[in-house]
């Protein structure tokens, strides 16, 4: 009897235990089933706003004074003097270089005495052409002898305005030795040093004299950029166009704006063919004097748009140079679209196409998203956005 119960408890704890387990396995699917990766992911969702915004076009610039004056000598000669410093402001007339001027003195005071030499020999010629009239007109000597008289006389007034002439050079000359400003303006790079040859024949200037109280911006358009610019403002003519284009900006080399506004004020008539380009300028007034020959920067063109579709730049990705957002329906499943973009800052796109106001996209984490996965959204006002970077 003793092994009968042994083989009774037996066969009734195998299949309890049989069944425990499959219990216990059901449990463990059930929670893995339940585990967080199977959950949707809580993503921030934002409603895409419409908004004022100015869109800008940059060209990059080179800036020049209204004024660029090339000093040059007109003598040549040695240096002697250097009056001024480079980076310096000159008024104009202040002396700015003197040439070695000796030689040219020398010249002047031998032109002076020639000068007074022809003056005594037009006085002798003239004393001569006196004496002889009364003997022609008495009939003591011939006609010929007054002729020749006269003629002596017109070759020495003819000598004497030479050697005037000669002493004007001269002068001219020397006064070229001590060479001034023609213009106010800050002095450039001044390559010469005292002792230095210089004169006509140099391809360097002495310096570049600047007036740059109104500078000058010069920046070039595309073909396509400018036949969008020509179509963008009213009038029949590029002039009247000029007259209808809003002020445009000056972003400097560290990227800060330059505190004046500009004004488009001529367009080259005709496009390099070289690059495809047509060349603008822009003036800027520079009353602090901040701005100098050979700065550089970019022209700012700006356009309003009274509504358009705000679209913060971490929204997007990008596939094969196209730009996407993913947007979210009813059923918070999300889609890819492609937006087209009509101009950006640094952390919006403006959109123009692909999207509507209103419509939903997922603000971040988009990375790991396909299309028709479903999301938990974590609604963010755009509000909050636009004041977190303002446009």
């Amino acid at each position: 009897m003793k092994a009968n119960n042994h083989t009774i408890h037996t066969s009734i704890i195998i299949p309890a235990l049989i069944a425990l387990s499959i219990s216990i396995q059901g449990c463990t699917n059930g929670a893995a089933n339940s585990s967080p990766q199977n959950q949707a992911p809580t993503l921030p969702v934002m409603q895409t706003p419409l908004s004022p915004v100015t869109v800008y076009q940059e060209f990059s610039a080179s800036l020049e004074g209204k004024v660029n004056v090339e000093v040059r000598p007109q003598v040549e000669g040695y240096l002697d003097k250097i009056y001024v410093d480079e980076g310096a402001y000159v008024s104009q007339g202040q002396p700015l270089f003197r040439i070695n001027p000796q030689s040219y003195n020398e010249a002047l005071n031998n032109a002076r005495a020639s000068l007074l030499a022809a003056q005594a020999n037009v006085q002798k010629e003239q004393v001569e052409l006196d004496r002889l009239k009364p003997l022609v007109d008495n009939n003591v000597v011939s006609d010929v002898q007054l002729k020749t008289a006269k003629a002596n006389y017109n070759a020495a007034t003819a000598a004497l305005a030479q050697a005037k002439a000669l002493v004007g050079g001269a002068q001219i000359n020397v006064g070229y030795t001590l060479i001034k400003a023609p213009v106010s303006g800050y002095i450039g790079s001044i390559p010469f040093k005292t002792g230095s040859l210089v004169g006509r024949g140099e391809t360097q200037p002495l310096t570049v004299l600047s007036e740059v109280n109104t500078m000058y911006a010069y920046f070039s358009m595309s073909e396509p950029d400018f036949i969008a610019f020509k179509n963008k403002y009213p009038g029949e003519t590029i002039e009247q166009k000029l007259k209808n284009v809003p002020s445009v900006q000056l972003l400097l080399a560290d990227n800060t704006v330059y505190p004046q506004q500009g004004k488009i004020e001529l367009v080259q008539g005709q496009f390099d063919k070289t690059v495809g380009a047509i060349n603008f300028r822009a003036a800027f007034p520079n009353p602090n004097k901040i701005l100098r020959s050979g700065n550089t920067g970019k022209i700012r063109l700006p356009q309003l748009f009274n509504e358009v579709l705000v679209v913060p730049q971490e929204a997007t990705f990008e596939i094969q140079d196209k730009v996407f957002v993913f947007t979210v329906d009813n059923s918070n499943k999300v889609t890819s679209k492609p937006i087209a973009v009509s101009g950006k800052t640094s952390y919006y796109y403006f959109v123009n196409k692909g999207l509507s106001a209103g419509e939903k996209i997922v603000l971040s984490g988009t990375g790991n998203l396909k299309d028709g996965v479903q999301i938990q959204p974590q609604v963010v006002s755009a509000d909050s956005v636009l004041k977190a970077n303002p446009i």
